[in-house]
């Protein structure tokens, strides 16, 4: 092969007959999203809560999650820029993809160790807050962050690289992307719900760790054991050929913009943005400011509003918001059995549909009713508590109730992991951009709804006396808006230029 003429280079977007790669290497590079998937649903699923053990405040922690955002809005863009014009001889993606997995390993330890290392620093057992493990863990929090923007840039972008200029089988490779998270989303929530985890690892209980904490930290170092095996076997069985250092850029930007500083370059990406680019930014924000509010407080809502316990609460009221936490895991898993079948169902769907779009706005519809029926599962339990029985579980209608809204949603999670980030490229392939850099923006338009819901939801939350309900609120009228511009103002892909 000529030295030039790279597998890495996304060569579609300039020869419309350029080749795809295998399947089997599609399936290999998306296999990293279980790794990655395994440690954002331990995220989403035990940190809110885990948050609050430390003394933060329930209508505090959302200013936590704000470190992902900002991360996201800065690390994504920039990864997928650098990594478009990356010569080092592993290739254009590994070399990040390697990176962020290394960067994984060091914030577990992190937020895993925070409460012991804050002890051993002076955090008083005594306390409710405990300060030093609370900045321990922002900063492991803010690193997984990073880390996680910098693998799956990258590979998302390499799984375009691979797919050629096959739409069909670009869509499929972001399917098998999104199985691969609903995988790692099972394996998370599945340890997450299991109280007894930490029996593997029994160092992993301390004066400063909890049996809650201890079975964080043995979650964690299940999830970064599979990151690192599958991140190995990935890189060095598909293998990039050294991108020509003549050629750097030169794809994506004339002569004089090559010169240009970064900042420079992307505020020129922004400005030349094809028009369904700019309208597959609006709808991606409003979906995700659909699903945020859910997202962060899922298990959270089931403690509370379902379960009726409190993290801060008396014992009793302890007890039934981790088990409420536990169930809510244990819905997490059905919701991502749910995601994995469902988006082996997309293409499928796509086809009898007509068109991918279809597909999304039906998605958005459905989670818009899915948050609607989160008010119903609480109304029912409310009620089941308001009987003058004793503090305790909900019964097992209501349980179940509760659980089914987690499996539906499934269904459009696996639509939103999957047919934004195929349009995105399948729109970058047709106006010239390149892939590194139209995926990181496309990330912009998720954490900016992300930092959006993470400011507001709190003090929304709080207004309306603490609880979860309001923000589920705004969150299906968001849904509901997403999809009708999915409908209304997105290009239909098929009418793009096609080999």
């Amino acid at each position: 092969m000529e030295h030039g003429a790279v597998i890495t280079r996304t060569a579609s977007e300039h020869d419309p007959n350029a080749p795809s790669s295998p399947i089997r290497k599609l399936v290999l590079v998306a296999s990293i999203a279980a790794g990655v998937q395994f440690g954002w649903a331990l995220q989403l699923s035990l940190l809110t809560p885990y948050v609050q053990v430390l003394g933060v405040p329930h209508a505090w922690s959302s200013f936590i999650w704000l470190c992902g955002p900002i991360s996201g809005l800065l690390v994504q863009p920039t990864v997928g820029y650098y990594s478009d014009r990356c010569t080092s001889k592993f290739g254009r993606r590994r070399p990040f993809i390697v990176a962020g997995a290394a960067l994984v390993a060091l914030a577990v330890v992190l937020i895993g160790w925070a409460a012991d290392m804050g002890r051993a620093l002076g955090d008083s057992p005594e306390k409710k807050t405990k300060p030093r493990a609370v900045v321990f863990f922002v900063i492991g929090f803010w690193i997984l962050d990073v880390a996680n923007n910098t693998l799956q840039g990258p590979c998302r972008a390499f799984l375009a690289d691979l797919s050629g200029n096959n739409h069909s089988k670009m869509s499929a490779a972001n399917a098998f992307f999104a199985f691969f998270m609903a995988v790692g989303n099972v394996l998370g929530y599945a340890s997450g719900s299991y109280p007894k985890l930490y029996h593997i690892f029994p160092f992993t209980k301390t004066q400063a760790c909890d049996v809650y904490c201890a079975n964080l930290k043995s979650c964690f170092i299940f999830s970064i054991l599979l990151l690192i095996t599958l991140t190995t076997v990935a890189v060095s069985l598909v293998r990039e050929t050294q991108l020509e250092k003549n050629n750097q850029g030169k794809d994506y930007e004339g002569d004089q913009e090559k010169k240009a500083p970064f900042l420079g370059q992307l505020m020129s990406a922004v400005k030349n943005l094809s028009k369904p680019m700019c309208l597959l930014l609006v709808v991606t924000s409003l979906n995700w400011i659909g699903w945020f509010p859910f997202t962060l407080y899922d298990t959270d809502w089931m403690g509370r509003e379902v379960y009726g316990g409190r993290a801060d609460g008396s014992e009793v009221e302890r007890k039934l918001y981790d088990q409420g936490v536990s169930a809510g895991s244990l819905g997490l898993m059905v919701y991502a059995v749910v995601l994995g079948l469902s988006s082996l169902a997309i293409e499928p769907m796509a086809r009898c549909l007509g068109d991918v779009k279809r597909v999304w706005g039906l998605g958005n519809f459905l989670l818009a009713v899915c948050l609607g029926l989160t008010l119903v599962a609480s109304k029912m339990a409310d009620k089941a508590r308001s009987g003058g029985a004793a503090l305790g579980p909900p019964p097992s209608d209501v349980k179940s109730f509760a659980l089914s809204v987690f499996g539906i949603l499934g269904i459009p999670q696996a639509v939103t992991f999957s047919i934004p980030f195929a349009l995105a490229s399948i729109f970058s392939n047709a106006s010239g951009a390149g892939q590194g850099l139209s995926l990181g923006l496309l990330n912009i338009a998720i954490c900016i709804p992300q930092m959006f819901v993470s400011l507001v939801i709190g003090p929304l939350d709080a207004a309306f006396g603490g609880g979860n309900l309001p923000g589920f609120v705004m969150g299906a009228i968001f849904a509901a808006i997403s999809g009708i511009f999915a409908f209304s103002i997105l290009p239909s892909s098929a009418n793009l230029h096609k080999p």
